[in-house]
Parts: structure tokens; sequence; C-alpha cells
């Protein structure tokens, strides 16, 4: 019935819905449409940052710079904002700061030939950095704008609501699978990833994917930049601590090799709902810390490696017996 290659997938699917089928047993009140809206609302942000990391694992590469890209983009935007700017020159001028800084990082990966782990980590330094240039304290945000879009609930049937920050998550959800799995530039994505000497070789423009890869990230973090400041209403420095590693986590649970060259969106999309129903497990028990949710993360993280690397050595078995 499935490819073997959607075997990642596959798993991922039937553990959330396995660990959604288990919070509904346990507690009282789990099993609701509201509750898996929640999920979407807690973490629209993750989402649009885990994304665009798909994107650059998938490619073969890293970016550890994204948390520190949605805490300066918060800073710009908090402090743009109590300068007088308006919503309409702010928004559009973090992002495309966020899309250069991601185009600088893959330009100096792909032409000086340096680890992708080494360059962002220096963006992630040197982001961070700035925000603190910007200012040391937190920013409070009371732009009209910032603030309806925070408190602003769409109603669904039911009685039901998300947040406008879900809606942009799911519709930069849509437009990345189609792009991933359906244009010229998603497919030399996967060739890069790949092999990234076969893809020179067949002509494909490894240079133009490579740099618009890191560039989709940098867009990515900066648009979660965006969304986290709707939710936070504040710039703060030390805003998405951490939060790199969230999305390399997500990703990964959501079945997408390391090594590059496979993977999927979809995954990734429950890669975060799976880490978000860990969470709103841990909230419902009441009697356990939030570090329950790193130390159920790492377990995962560790299973899903395993089952990689098995996944990996079946497909270079079977590219030995042909």
């Amino acid at each position: 019935m499935f490819k073997r290659q959607h075997l990642p997938i596959i798993v991922t699917l039937a553990l959330f819905v396995f660990m959604f089928i288990a919070g509904s047993f346990r507690y009282t009140g789990f099993f609701s449409t509201q509750v898996l809206l929640n999920l979407f609302i807690d973490n629209a942000f993750l989402l649009i940052v885990a994304i665009g990391m798909t994107f650059v694992i998938v490619s073969g590469g890293i970016d550890l710079s994204v948390g520190s890209v949605i805490a300066l983009t918060s800073m710009i935007s908090a402090s743009l904002l109590q300068e007088g700017w308006s919503p309409a020159a702010v928004i559009p001028l973090v992002l495309l700061l966020g899309s250069l800084f991601g185009s600088g990082m893959g330009a100096i990966i792909h032409y000086f030939k340096i680890q992708p782990f080494i360059v962002t980590l220096a963006g992630m330094f040197l982001a961070r950095g700035l925000c603190y240039v910007i200012s040391t304290n937190t920013i409070t945000i009371n732009n009209a704008f910032y603030t309806s879009v925070a408190q602003t609930k769409v109603y669904l049937p039911g009685g039901n609501f998300v947040s406008i920050s879900v809606i942009i998550a799911l519709l930069l959800f849509v437009l990345a699978f189609y792009a991933a799995h359906y244009t010229r530039f998603g497919r030399n994505t996967y060739a890069i990833g790949g092999n990234e000497q076969s893809a020179v070789l067949m002509g494909l423009p490894v240079a133009r994917t490579k740099i618009g890869v890191y560039l989709f990230s940098g867009f990515c973090s900066a648009l979660g930049g965006v969304v986290l400041t709707f939710y936070m209403l504040s710039g703060y420095g030390l805003h998405a601590i951490g939060m790199e590693l969230d999305a390399i986590a997500a990703v990964v649970i959501g079945g997408t090799l390391l090594t590059g060259g496979f993977g999927y969106v979809a995954g990734t999309l429950f890669g975060v709902l799976i880490q978000g129903a860990i969470q709103t497990i841990i909230s419902f028990e009441g009697t356990l810390s939030s570090w329950w949710t790193r130390i159920v993360i790492g377990l995962l993280l560790f299973l899903f490696i395993l089952l990689q690397r098995l996944f990996s050595s079946r497909q270079l078995l079977q590219k030995h017996r042909a």
C-alpha cells in the first residue's frame, strides 16, 4: 500500500495520532477541536521557522541563526514602531532584512566553501549581538495594528477559533508544499541535497538554488519573528532562545534526513504538532516540570535518528543490489 520512502512520515503521523488519542483517554477535555487548534495557535511561529529549516536540511545544510533572527526582527520592529513608523513599512522592511541576511549566509557558504554549521553559527552570534546594540531591555509594542492582530480571533464552525498567526503559517505551509514538490526550485533543492556534485554535472543552478534556500530560511525566520511579535507584543534580545534547536527537532521528527536529499514539508507540520502535543499533555498533567518536554523530545530525536539510519542503510543496500 505504501512506498518505502513514505515510512518516516507515516511513523510521524501515527505517533501524533497515538499521542492525541492517549491524551484524550487520560485527560478530560483533551479530545476537542479547540485543543487541536490550540496546537497551531501556540506553535504558529515555530511552524513558520521549521518550514524554512526543512528546505535548508533537504539541501544538505543547516541554519543555526533562525532563533537570533527572530529576536532581531522583534527588536527592530519594536524599536521602529516606538519611533512612530507605520506597520506597513516595518513588516516589509524586517522581511527584506531577514531575506538579505539569509541570502548573505548562503552566498558565503557556496562561494567560500565554508561549512553551513560555521557560517550560520556566526550568523547566530551576529544577529543576537545586534539585538543588544538596539537595546538591552524589553521594548513593549503598543501599536494599535499589532494589538488588534494579537487579539483578533478567526471563528470557525462550532464556536472554535484560530488566530491570524495560524492563517499566516498555514498559507506559508501550502506555498512551501507546492514549491517543494511541484516547482523546479524544489526539485533542484532535493537534487543538491542528494548529491551536489551530480547536480553540478547535470547543469543545475546550484549557486542560485543554495542561496535561494538560505534566503527562504531567512525570510521564514523574519516572518516567524513578526508572528512572535504579534504573540508577545514586545521585542527582546532573549526571545526565541533555542528556537533553532526546536525547529531542527521538528524537521527531524517529521522524517527529513539530516544528510539531505529527502524529506517532506508535511512531515515538518506533524513534527511541530507532536512538540505541541507533548507540551499540552504535560500542561494537562499538572505535576510535571516543563523540562519533561525537552526530555521527551530528546528521546523522540534518538528514535527518529535511528529510524533514519535504518532507512538510509536499506537505501544503500538496494542501490548496491541494483
